[in-house]
């Protein structure tokens, strides 16, 4: 398995340029392996805000900080907002001694401190789990039915990966999602996070959701809203062309991680997976955030007509507008919806990702491409 080197040398460069960078991601996705690559735990210059001695040590943060060169980290940085302000001061002065490299999962004291008190001075970094890229072609089935949190892919089993991934829904309902300042029962976001699961891959009812779950409609929206902010979930919105055709103007609904999706699928082997009625869902949202990770679009839709119309992904890149279509068959070909798609939206092409080894011209700007060719960058995809 290859080391996260790509990753890696974007954070680093990020330090050359910014004053401070913020790496998010979830909770168990890597991030403190991957600081500590760049400032050894046992540095005076890395501060872990779960470590009781770390927190002693920040007990006068600005005493503790100000004296620091080179890079400094502080992780967990949602556990104390309050060092925002005294952050800000220190990336302003000059000449600067030291940058600030922190470590967090979203959170709502994050977010609006991150917006005030550092506006203009913080560079942002979303971190996931391993990529399919990282742990190599021939681990695609485990890491699609695994997922990409690392303690879950590199269990010595199904089994064990299955048991880590119970703890982690236990670990973010019971314990996360407090910490974090959202006060929601955990019986009753493992309830919504489960019917999400249900909807992966599907274009969202707000209505139907909170009729099911018997509360209001504002609070079903909160509940996404927390799973967004978290990580946990995508909310892909549809794209509007200037169109006589009525079109779909609701989200699709994907987990980020196809691990976390199984768990609440009750999907524990292979076999369970190839067979659950929801297998084309869970392929679909493996690609598109695979491809989301690797083409990183400026913007990111699907597009959907009530007529029936639909391409699964629309990415702007560069000013320009690409199609993207998951089928997980062995050989795909053209479909109505895929011209209706280049002829109304003007894309520029339609990349058709499938599991085979072959690329070929399904029709003038519709080309299949395998899986592994379109996650190696964007060229891999779309071609030149």
């Amino acid at each position: 398995m290859q080391k996260r080197i790509e990753l890696l040398t974007t954070v680093k460069n990020a330090l050359k340029r910014s004053r401070v960078v913020a790496l998010l991601g979830p909770r168990q996705c890597g991030k403190t392996t991957l600081a500590r690559q760049i400032v050894p735990a046992n540095s005076l210059n890395y501060f872990d805000l779960e470590n009781p001695q770390h927190l002693a040590r920040l007990a006068q943060p600005m005493q503790a900080l100000e004296d620091l060169t080179g890079v400094v980290v502080i992780d967990e940085v949602q556990r104390r907002p309050e060092l925002f302000p005294i952050l800000r001061v220190l990336a302003d002065r000059s000449p600067l001694p030291a940058r600030f490299l922190v470590l967090g999962s979203s959170s709502p004291a994050l977010s609006q401190q991150t917006s005030e008190s550092l506006a203009g001075r913080i560079e942002r970094i979303t971190m996931h789990g391993f990529t399919l890229a990282e742990i190599g072609a021939d681990n695609l089935r485990r890491h699609w039915l695994r997922g990409g949190f690392p303690l879950s892919y590199l269990a010595v089993d199904d089994a064990a990966s299955t048991q880590w991934r119970r703890d982690f829904v236990q670990t973010f309902l019971e314990r996360d999602l407090p910490q974090f300042g959202f006060s929601i029962p955990a019986t009753t976001m493992l309830r919504f996070w489960t019917m999400l699961a249900h909807y992966h891959g599907q274009i969202w009812n707000t209505a139907q959701v909170a009729q099911s779950l018997g509360v209001s409609q504002q609070s079903v929206r909160r509940y996404l809203d927390v799973l967004t902010d978290l990580y946990m979930a995508r909310q892909l919105p549809p794209w509007h062309a200037n169109l006589k055709k009525r079109q779909v103007r609701t989200p699709k609904i994907f987990f980020l991680d196809t691990g976390l999706l199984h768990q609440l699928l009750g999907i524990r082997s292979a076999a369970d997976l190839l067979t659950h009625p929801k297998v084309g869902a869970s392929w679909e949202g493996y690609v598109i955030e695979a491809v989301l990770q690797t083409a990183q679009p400026d913007e990111a839709y699907f597009w959907a007509t009530h007529q029936g119309a639909e391409i699964d992904l629309v990415m702007i890149k560069d000013g320009k507008m690409f199609g993207v279509e998951c089928k997980r068959v062995d050989a795909p070909s053209v479909t109505p919806s895929m011209r209706i798609a280049l002829a109304d939206l003007g894309l520029e092409r339609i990349a058709v990702v499938y599991p085979g080894k072959q690329r070929f011209a399904l029709a003038p700007q519709i080309e299949a491409v395998p899986m592994l060719e379109a996650l190696q960058n964007s060229q891999g995809l779309f071609g030149n």
